[in-house]
């Protein structure tokens, strides 16, 4: 799964990097930035070749191998955003890239704030299927109305109301920016086949599923080329320069 995560996920737009300096009030390059379930790497790649000095933070192994391979000379530690492994004051930017919702925000946010430098930023985003885009949202309806634990929209835009109602004062910002990607049908499955609800049916029972979104992308892209349409919500926060 790890493979196909990294195969088949998506990336994201130089508009998100552009949003989270101007949020955060500085660019990334230079910046210890910590990426909390990194994953495959998708997102530490992309900090780093902005100039980010990054540290990944990931408790899976199947995951935390594939970073190790693509960026071998990438500071790997295992652990979880609920009690991260770092020093008081140490990182200048926290991000969670399609993570921030497997963590207790009770603990996570916490956490956070006592591991960023005065002034540091915490950036939480999420790609999510678009809504605005008919396809897509028919596509989540279905998945929905058959998967059971279905992630369906809302962590991501309601972010900052997480973080207030933990962090009263913080005054978080949320910016959502869309753009699309164009991908094989097959690769579109593959995306598909690789989120977690999808993981945990197992291959038996996603077969049939997956087989019958197959056919009705077939019909609405003959080309077998599927535009897919990201609605991505960013959230930051910065931690005041003195305690509040």
């Amino acid at each position: 799964m790890a493979t196909q995560y990294a195969e088949a996920r998506p990336g994201y737009p130089p508009e998100l990097f552009a949003a989270i300096e101007e949020l955060a009030g500085r660019s990334p390059a230079g910046a210890m930035t910590v990426d909390v379930g990194a994953g495959t790497g998708i997102a530490t790649r992309l900090l780093r070749d902005r100039g980010a000095r990054v540290i990944a933070v990931e408790p899976g192994p199947g995951m935390g191998a594939q970073l190790r391979a693509s960026l071998p000379d990438t500071p790997l530690v295992r652990g979880v955003g609920d009690a991260l492994p770092l020093a008081d004051g140490s990182a200048d930017l926290i991000t969670y890239a399609q993570a921030f919702h497997w963590t207790d925000p009770a603990r996570s946010i916490p956490e956070a704030l006592r591991v960023l430098r005065p002034g540091g930023a915490l950036a939480l985003w999420w790609n999510t299927p678009d809504p605005d885009v008919e396809w897509a949202a028919e596509q989540e309806a279905r998945l929905k109305s058959l998967l059971p634990g279905y992630h369906a929209s809302g962590v991501s835009s309601g972010a900052a109301a997480v973080i207030e109602a933990v962090a009263p004062g913080l005054a978080p910002t949320h910016r959502r920016l869309h753009w699309t990607r164009r991908i094989p049908l097959s690769l579109h499955l593959a995306h598909l086949g690789s989120r977690s609800y999808f993981a945990s049916l197992g291959p038996d029972r996603a077969a049939p599923i997956l087989a019958a979104e197959r056919a009705r992308l077939t019909g609405l892209f003959p080309d077998n080329q599927v535009e897919e349409a990201y609605a991505l919500d960013l959230t930051v926060t910065r931690k005041p320069l003195t305690p509040h």
